[in-house]
């Protein structure tokens, strides 16, 4: 292991070593067993001789910090009690984000649970994983590899092929492999159409409820983002302010409600984009799960006139760890939308594109959508049933057919009610969201997601019925007189 040790000013060389490797070793850098770099290497990278570093080895020895291996070396002693101490934090600095930062919570940084209902997670323990990792293999020998050069920023020339073939057969969309960016999941996708189309105070229309983060990182670009609302056939396209620039939709499988967008609605927003000179971001993000009905048309099929940019993710169909997605451009900003996915990160990392492409073309990704479809169905359908059965009263769901989740809005419990009860459900051990923090504008509705790709079948039930005792209270603490004084 590298040291860092300084000796910039100092006269004591070889007590300087000593004390700055004692203190490694007793506040925990520096951990039983670890090998200290050969005396002769140290002396050569700090420019001392090898005697002056002995002498500090031989020190850390006799008090019993260190222990001397012949022929291998010096180690630190395991005998040694270390107390990690607290790294000493810097000073805290004179600058200061942008107040839009304020507004921007992470999400997926989530804790292990017994009963995981939260939405937009598949289920990883079924993915294929010893077929993926013999494609990660065959893109990390020399042969695959070549020169190890950087790459194309639109992405590797076969997954952008296979995308676009798989697109083009599943889907419906039109699109040729050079209209592919390859990104790192739907956010990169995201951001790499708004470097390209929005200027700071353009104006952009998002669901309302809706995805989080693009409305937030159109907000840190300088957007001005209004929410639209969102009814049975999907976004009200005469809700839309006439200065939007762009609208963000997601029309096969609205996130959060489940609903699909109509197409009466959909060409209603075709054509108030172009009316309006506007563009219309598509999030496709999991219509590969359909268990029933027609598969809507997406935006960009029925598009004449190069408005709709198709955004796709691999987050839902194989694994959020992953971090590839794409988008479809028009040709008309094919070229830009390059140039910028090239000035945020250059490329995303090859290896993955070329194993997601092997696992394309074989097939193996059609027979995993296929086997999951199945999986996701049966859970889909038991929690349906079950909060008919059981939350009658409390929850109504919103049909949907389509995708890992499902939105149940309350009978008559208010956001607040709701709020309380996946709190007191978090401490029982189960895991679900408000439909209330998905919401962009000032009125929120109450209501629950459920999620359904991270919990096995035989869990769902008990973790409803622990989700249903967590209603009965919430409602038993609100109908509980007031203390008096």
């Amino acid at each position: 292991m590298d040291v860092h040790v300084s000796l910039v000013g100092r006269r004591d060389l070889a007590g300087e070593i000593y004390r700055q490797l004692r203190s490694a070793i007793l506040d925990g850098r520096l951990r039983g067993g670890e090998r200290l770099p050969p005396s002769r290497e140290m002396a050569l990278g700090l420019s001392v001789s090898r005697t002056t570093v002995g002498v500090a080895y031989d020190r850390l020895i006799s008090e019993g910090f260190a222990v001397a291996r012949t022929g291998s070396g010096t180690f630190v002693s395991r005998q040694v009690s270390t107390t990690p101490v607290p790294r000493r934090r810097g000073t805290p600095g004179a600058l200061r984000p942008r107040r839009v930062w304020d507004e921007v919570a992470p999400l997926g940084h989530w804790r292990e649970t017994d009963f995981d209902f939260r939405p937009g997670i598949p289920d990883a323990s079924l993915f294929p994983y010893e077929t993926w990792r013999a494609l990660m293999a065959r893109q990390l020998r020399p042969l695959a590899v070549g020169r190890g050069g950087y790459a194309d920023p639109a992405g590797h020339d076969g997954l952008r092929e296979a995308i676009s073939r798989h697109v083009g057969t599943a889907r419906g969309v039109r699109a040729l492999a050079e209209d592919v960016i390859v990104t790192n999941g739907t956010q990169q996708a995201v951001d790499v159409v708004a470097r390209v189309l929005l200027n700071p105070g353009d104006r952009v229309a998002v669901e309302d409820p809706g995805y989080p983060p693009p409305r937030w990182l159109f907000q840190t670009l300088g957007a001005k983002v209004t929410g639209v609302p969102v009814d049975a056939e999907g976004l009200v396209v005469d809700a839309i302010p006439r200065d939007a620039r762009m609208v963000y939709v997601s029309p096969s499988h609205q996130f959060p409600l489940g609903t699909s967008m109509s197409l009466r609605r959909r060409m209603a927003l075709l054509a108030w984009a172009r009316e309006h000179d506007a563009a219309i971001v598509e999030d496709d993000y999991d219509s590969e799960f359909r268990f029933g009905g027609r598969p809507i048309e997406p935006l960009q099929m029925l598009d004449t006139s190069g408005r709709v940019i198709y955004i796709g993710t691999f987050s839902k169909t194989t694994l959020a760890t992953l971090r590839l997605g794409f988008v479809i451009v028009p040709p008309s900003i094919r070229a830009a939308a390059r140039a910028a996915k090239f000035v945020t990160d250059w490329h995303t990392a090859l290896p993955t594109q070329a194993a997601m492409a092997g696992f394309i073309e074989s097939g193996l990704f059609a027979r995993h959508i296929r086997r999951m479809r199945a999986v996701y169905l049966a859970r889909h359908e038991q929690i349906v049933q079950l909060i008919a059965r059981d939350f009658a009263d409390d929850l109504r769901v919103v049909p949907s057919s389509v995708g890992l989740h499902i939105a149940a809005l309350a009978r008559s419990a208010g956001v607040d009610e709701i709020t309380e009860v996946v709190r007191r459900a978090s401490a029982a051990g189960v895991e679900c969201q408000p439909l209330s923090m998905f919401a962009a504008g000032e009125a929120p509705r109450a209501g629950l997601v459920l999620g359904y790709g991270a919990i096995a079948e035989a869990r769902i039930e008990e973790g409803l019925a622990r989700l249903r005792r967590c209603f009965d209270r919430a409602a038993g603490a609100s109908t509980r007189p007031a203390a008096t004084a």
